[in-house]
């Protein structure tokens, strides 16, 4: 389940259907109507090539810009799950109401990406809404899954403080030291320091060092919107497998791996049992910060098929752990800029539409 936010883009101000992307840095959206009217606005500007922003540079973009036939700048953006998006960069204001608006900043304005919507980029990079916005903090609750329900559920997004903000249990963001190399995955995550899993009450015999980033920044644990299961390096998977086998093995579905990711899958009318005799699960973080995973929200229906929501990071051709929104439901996650630090609170968001 993709994370949609509605965001009032231009002058005057349209409607885009936009993907909260805690993982990635450029904000983009669907620049062919009806999706987006560009006439219509009167403070949209494409790029020229000679625009500084336009000149190569990563990571802000996995491959470095261009100029197209009519001397504009061209961006493409590849995803971890291998999906691209590219077109135009342009400037553009987000407009809340005639009182408030942003200044210009810089968005994608799609020409080719198979999705309906666009992404609002949150990470830490120059490029990001979070950092062009020049927010102190935002934070936003999942809401939980509605099963077979055909309503939308509704969660909740503050670009600001969030009233509930005293109640948040918080970590660091992990900083990197100045001699090792960035991450090998997204440098400009929100990356944070796991210390270990339990798995229906028992801590999992994990070497707190899998959770510690390499010189390459292998092993980096990142929170992310944008992702919706939770991944988890080799070491950790198989540790969480082997207690799963041992609880339920015999309802494991033999030889079954979804997406060449998922291989913990089960019986579509044996789910709920699975869930019970598995147990909740909990993330434990620096500082005693946990986080819980109850027993009814561990496996996902995957086309008929219910599988425990964590795969193999390897699938993605990445050695992180990431923590997806399927496992941060009824969790309000808070990410303070100013304090550099992550916050969790446990929280009850979900209304229908």
């Amino acid at each position: 389940m993709a994370l949609i936010v509605t965001v009032p883009i231009g002058t005057p101000p349209q409607p885009q259907q936009m993907v909260l992307d805690t993982g990635s840095q450029l904000s983009w959206i669907q620049c062919k109507k009806p999706s987006f009217d560009s006439s219509r606005s009167s403070t949209f500007k494409i790029l020229p090539c000679n625009d500084p922003i336009c000149r190569p540079r990563i990571p802000d973009f996995s491959i470095p810009t261009t100029c197209d036939e009519k001397k504009l700048c061209q961006y493409s953006y590849f995803y971890a799950d291998g999906t691209l998006a590219e077109g135009n960069l342009v400037r553009e204001k987000i407009t809340f109401s005639s009182l408030q608006s942003t200044s210009p900043m810089i968005l994608g304005c799609a020409s080719a990406r198979a999705s309906a919507e666009g992404i609002l980029g949150m990470n830490l990079g120059r490029l990001s809404f979070a950092t062009q916005a020049k927010l102190d903090k935002f934070s936003y609750c999942v809401p939980p899954r509605q099963g077979n329900s055909t309503e939308m559920p509704i969660g909740t997004l503050y670009l600001g403080p969030n009233p509930n903000s005293p109640t948040f249990k918080y970590i660091s963001f992990f900083t990197f030291p100045q001699d090792q190399r960035k991450p090998n995955l997204d440098p400009l995550a929100y990356t944070v320091t796991m210390v270990g899993i339990r798995i229906g009450g028992k801590k999992l015999n994990i070497p707190s060092s899998v959770f510690i980033p390499d010189a390459s920044g292998s092993g980096q644990t990142m929170i992310d919107s944008g992702s919706q299961y939770t991944f988890l390096v080799e070491e950790a998977y198989n540790k969480v497998r082997e207690e799963v086998v041992r609880l339920v093995g015999p309802k494991v579905k033999k030889g079954y791996v979804f997406g060449d990711a998922f291989d913990m899958c089960f019986d579509a009318n044996n789910h709920v049992d699975v869930g019970n005799m598995i147990g909740d699960m909990v993330l434990e973080f620096e500082k005693g910060v946990e986080v819980l995973i109850s027993k009814d929200k561990l496996l996902d229906n995957f086309g008929g098929v219910y599988c425990f929501g964590i795969g193999r990071s390897q699938s993605l051709g990445a050695t992180s752990d990431i923590i997806g929104n399927f496992h941060q439901q009824n969790l309000s996650v808070e990410f303070d800029f100013k304090g550099k630090r992550v916050g969790f609170g446990k929280d009850n968001c979900g209304t229908t539409a």
